[in-house]
């Protein structure tokens, strides 16, 4: 796993004495707001970061090179962290993979790709401009190189599923290729595909190197693009015949994981996978579930099956989230009584518990929640 730059290394820290002298005698917000005239990224405690460089990566898809503030702890290579922006006089967050290796600079960087009906990647995508300034979270997601490598790497991309990977294939070419690797990435087409000029420029530099870009919606017959096809056995027979040799990460809509998972997950040699999209999974709970708030006190009625997030949010409720997939726990709240179901497994939980993710948990029957 690759280092995690602190932030000492990004900005000079405040001494202790002076911090809690100013701690004293200023509320944090009242500092914000005074140190945002002088310097928008400057806060007493919240990370922010002023996007420095865009460029396109692809028909659709736009890197953001961002310069975070000091309160930024740094991160490794694969994995994620939550953006907020103010649109339309709301805050909206969403998670993003970090698309490069951790830079000595400090910088870091997003590859966003524009989703129809997405407000934040719309946002970013159309109207985010160097100089802005967005609300970042602290990095997340295990999903990283380990500290040594004892065998050889597959990584499975599917869509937008190659940003963290991307991270990962960059750091393992700075280290040298230290083990094997190969990198299938799917794609409708040529135009969508991110980085392929940089990725097949690294397989001509590294002999351990191997990348097969795969279009499903078109053939590119005038490169190296692969013909089209989707994952299945034969594909990975033909591509890696060695895959059960392999350790292998992947990453892209739940129903490309689930394929991964279906293929590798008990062959090769370890399995991990993140999905980008939640699992479409079908439950037959219906009816409808009383939803006790007690922080508010407010009590709501709420469809069963649904989640709790989007159940909430229809009710005009906002509670904070990030990632809406289970990964990143920034809506993860407090249960005291009742039964959800997780909509990833479809298990039912009955046991209190301190970090309910509302995002990918549904009532069973009557609950209540600490909001």
């Amino acid at each position: 796993m690759s280092a995690v730059l602190p932030s000492s290394k990004l900005s000079p820290k405040r001494p202790r004495g002076l911090r809690r002298l100013i701690h004293a005698c200023v509320a944090p917000s009242v500092f914000d707001f005074w140190a945002q005239r002088l310097d928008r990224t400057w806060t007493w405690e919240r990370p922010l970061a002023r996007i420095i460089e865009r460029r396109a990566e692809s028909r659709d898809a736009v890197t953001l090179v961002l310069r975070p503030n000091r309160h930024w702890r740094g991160y490794c290579a694969g994995q994620h962290l939550n953006i907020s922006a103010e649109i339309d006089g709301a805050s909206v967050t969403r998670s993003y993979s970090l698309s490069a290796a951790p830079r000595a600079d400090g910088l870091l960087a997003i590859t966003v790709k524009r989703i129809d009906g997405g407000k934040l990647s719309t946002y970013l995508y159309d109207s985010a401009c160097v100089g802005d300034v967005l609300h970042i979270g602290q990095a997340f997601g295990e999903m990283t190189w380990p500290q040594s490598h004892d065998a050889g790497w597959l990584l499975l991309a599917a869509g937008s599923g190659i940003t963290p990977l991307m991270a990962l294939v960059r750091e393992h070419a700075s280290r040298g290729m230290p083990a094997p690797l190969t990198l299938l990435y799917w794609a409708r087409t040529r135009e969508e595909l991110c980085f392929a000029d940089e990725l097949l420029a690294l397989a001509d530099a590294h002999p351990d190197f191997a990348v097969h870009c795969l279009l499903t919606r078109e053939t590119d017959a005038d490169s190296d693009i692969a013909p089209a096809g989707r994952l299945d056995a034969a594909q990975l027979a033909t591509l890696v015949p060695d895959a059960a040799q392999r350790r292998v990460y992947a990453c892209g809509p739940s129903g490309f994981v689930d394929t991964a998972r279906e293929l590798l997950g008990s062959n090769a040699r370890s399995f991990h996978a993140e999905a980008f999209t939640p699992p479409a999974r079908s439950f037959e709970d219906s009816g409808e579930a009383v939803v006790t708030l007690q922080r508010s006190g407010r009590t709501l009625t709420v469809p069963r099956g649904q989640s709790l997030l989007k159940a909430l949010e229809a009710q005009g409720l906002k509670p904070a989230s990030g990632c809406r997939m289970g990964i990143c726990n920034t809506c993860a709240c407090g249960k005291s009584a009742g039964a959800t179901r997780d909509l990833t497994n479809g298990e039912v939980r009955t046991e209190p518990s301190s970090a309910l993710r509302l995002c990918i948990s549904a009532a069973v029957g009557d609950i209540e929640l600490d909001l």
